[in-house]
This record gives C-alpha cells, sequence and structure tokens, in this order.
C-alpha cells in the first residue's frame, strides 16, 4: 500500500469536500461516460441485467446513469449533499438508492455486491479503508472497477493551459502525481492481477464547458474565491476569438478481481478489442487533426487533479 503523510492526508480530507459547492457547474460541465465503457466493464466482470453493483463517490451522476440503463441494481453514494441532491434531481425516473455517506462510514452487509466502481474518486478514500473494505463488500469472484482520466487540450491552448497550472502549483502538483496512482491498486493483496482498458475520444467542447470543468478541479475549487476567478478569466482570454475548443478525453478502467481462498481464480478475458488498447471515437473533424492529436498527445498529459 501506497503510504500516506499526515499532509497528504489532510489535503485528501479536505479536498474531497470541495466538491459538493460546486454540484451545480459539476453537473452541467463535466463530461459524463460512453456504453463503451460500461459494456466492457460488465463483459470483464461477467455481470448480467440486475447484478448488485456499488459506486464510490457519484458525483451528479453521471456514470451512475449509465449503469443503471444497463439494467444492474446500483446503490451510489457521495460525500456532498449537494451532490446527491443533484443526482437525484435528474435520476429520478431510475431505481437507483442515492446515498450521502462517505466510503469508510457507509454501512453494508458482507458479500452484498458484484462489482464497486469509482469513477474519479477512489483515491479521496482513505488508503487503510479502500481496499480491504472493498474486498469484504464484494461477494466472491466480484470485482473492483476504478477509471481515472483526463483532458489533453489541442494547441495552441494546451501549450497555455499547461502553464497556467505550473504557474500556480508550487509544491502541491507532487501531491496531484501521487493520487494518481489509484488505478495502480497500490500493491494490494486482496485482488488478483489488474486489467486495464483505455477508451480514447476526441471532442469538441463550448469554451464554457472548459470553464466549467477547469473550475471544479479539486485544487482549483481551493484556491480563494478571487484566484478562481481570476483562472476562469485566463482561460477565457485564451480563447477569446473561439467559441469551442477541440480535445481528446481518455478514460482508463483497471480492474481486478477479488482474490478467494484458493490458489487461483479464474479471470474472464477482458472485453474484445478493448483490453490495453486505445479506442478512437472521431468527432467531425477534417485533415489529419486526429493524428495530430495522438502524437502530441504524451507532450501534454494532465498533472492537475481529478
Amino acid at each position: 500500500m501506497t503510504d500516506e503523510t499526515d499532509r497528504d492526508r489532510g489535503l485528501r480530507q479536505h479536498r474531497r469536500t470541495l466538491f459538493d459547492g460546486a454540484a451545480g457547474l459539476y453537473q452541467r460541465t463535466r463530461p459524463g461516460y460512453s456504453d463503451s465503457i460500461v459494456r466492457s466493464i460488465a463483459d470483464t466482470a461477467g455481470l448480467g441485467a440486475g447484478a448488485d453493483v456499488l459506486e464510490l463517490g457519484c458525483g451528479t451522476g453521471q456514470l451512475t446513469e449509465r449503469l443503471a440503463r444497463a439494467g444492474f441494481s446500483v446503490t451510489a453514494i457521495d460525500i456532498g449533499s449537494s451532490m446527491i441532491a443533484v443526482a437525484r434531481s435528474f435520476l429520478d425516473d431510475l431505481p437507483i438508492s442515492l446515498q450521502v455517506s462517505s466510503y469508510e462510514d457507509f454501512a453494508a452487509a458482507d458479500a452484498s455486491f458484484d462489482l464497486i466502481v469509482s469513477a474519479a474518486a477512489f483515491h479521496w478514500i482513505d488508503p487503510e479503508v479502500k481496499y480491504a473494505k472493498s474486498a469484504r463488500l464484494l461477494r466472491p469472484g466480484g470485482w473492483l472497477a476504478v477509471l481515472d482520466g483526463g483532458e489533453t487540450y489541442d494547441e495552441p491552448f494546451g501549450t497555455r493551459y499547461h502553464q497556467m497550472w505550473v504557474a500556480r502549483s508550487a509544491d502541491g502538483e507532487a501531491w496531484v502525481k501521487r493520487q494518481q496512482s489509484a488505478r495502480s491498486f497500490d500493491g494490494s493483496t486482496l485482488f488478483g492481477s489488474p486489467v486495464e482498458m483505455t477508451e480514447m475520444e476526441a471532442d469538441v467542447r463550448p469554451v464554457e464547458d472548459i470553464v466549467g470543468v477547469e473550475s471544479t478541479r479539486a485544487i482549483s475549487l481551493a484556491w480563494p474565491h478571487d484566484e478562481r476567478r481570476a483562472f476562469a478569466d485566463e482561460i477565457r482570454r485564451h480563447l477569446r476569438g473561439t467559441s469551442e475548443v477541440r480535445l481528446t478525453r481518455e478514460t482508463t478502467v483497471t480492474m481486478a478481481q477479488v482474490r478467494l481462498s484458493v490458489p487461483e481464480v479464474h479471470r474472464p478475458e477482458p472485453a474484445v478489442g478493448f483490453a490495453a488498447m486505445e479506442i478512437l471515437t472521431e468527432a467531425p473533424v477534417a485533415g489529419n487533426y486526429v493524428d495530430t492529436l495522438l502524437g502530441s498527445l504524451e507532450q501534454q498529459r494532465r498533472q492537475v487533479g481529478q
């Protein structure tokens, strides 16, 4: 397991509460997840309709909706009461149990779920709890799935965007980088070997959506109000004269099956064409835009928190 310093613990416990104050903006501007992501998770875990799924840190329901519409019995929790209230407001037509709770405080019987999934939130959970509790709550053969990712913006904004974050990072960026190890499973012995799947999607978003996304990062939410406003205004200045921003969104799913008390645990092969591969969904763009994006992707990797 990754060691957590007292400073790291304090930052984590504070920053995970900040999203609740921006629940409306989070819902309006944060992107959702594709049906192909959910299908691949279901295929890898061997899930059918009615499977019991627990979502950790559901936010305003971006992934929750996809899980419910796939036919799973979904329990979704989040530490923020405003996040849950927003999720309820647009998911009220679906049979989802939405609860205000941290994972540390969440109560459920052992072996209650076939899948536990967390999108861009697993790193906010106490390291001493997240794997041990997941292993306890999963049924034999159950799976834990961790989703993370980020956006890579097309040039020239990509470089300017990176410079904006570097100028404000101080030593906080090192802490953020450590949080990106969530998908490594931290060497947990409670789960089998992880299976990793990546989806890449070219997208075009309105400028104000970009401002909203970047204004709902954990780090930017921790800034004083004046600094947050200045940051948003700087994004708008860099994007003056354009109404849309081209980007590549990358989503990585890392899954592992809970270990049983036998030497070997059968693990289904990942969904065909998805494991350890990159899937690119093109937006209606011209020329060699997609080739250019892929060629520059590694130079523009995100270094900011979810």
